[in-house]
């Protein structure tokens, strides 16, 4: 960590188990920050300005979009210092587009994560747009599924 807050992508180590608590609140404060940015930023006059991405998020998708997963409680993957994965949740990566980011569900081998993949992704996909993001779930190769997201209408 780079001395502030990083939302979990998946790709970070497991949190310690005795940080939970800590972390909840690192999460929820970001969470009020960043509707606070909305606010702020959005402007009135299509609904609830903070029903729609920022501009900060649409520069920076993967970490908005980690942020919204994270903070609407999904478990976030994770990985050891080899990089084997050691947790099953969501990975953000950037999507193939500019401004997209590309959502997951992976876990450990046997772990069943892909038995999982189709719930929890949608799962992931209803947080997502209640957030005002466009979250489609494709199927790629070897029948993988995953969420293209990308922020909902046009800018302000």
């Amino acid at each position: 960590m780079s001395g502030g807050f990083d939302a979990a992508t998946g790709d970070g180590p497991p949190p310690p188990e005795d940080g939970a608590e800590q972390r909840s609140r690192e999460v929820r404060a970001a969470f009020e920050g960043l509707l606070q940015i909305r606010r702020v930023t959005n402007r009135p006059g299509g609904g609830d300005p903070a029903a729609r991405p920022a501009e900060w998020e649409r520069r920076q998708p993967v970490r908005a979009v980690a942020l919204a997963l994270e903070a609407a409680k999904q478990p976030p993957s994770a990985v050891d210092a080899s990089g084997a994965r050691v947790a099953t949740g969501y990975r953000v990566t950037p999507g193939e587009r500019p401004g997209t980011a590309r959502v997951e569900w992976l876990g450990p081998p046997a772990s069943g994560a892909a038995h999982q993949e189709e719930a929890a992704l949608t799962a992931c996909a209803s947080a997502l747009t209640r957030l005002g993001w466009d979250a489609l779930l494709y199927r790629g190769p070897r029948r993988h599924r995953f969420l293209e997201v990308e922020p909902a209408g046009p800018p302000d």
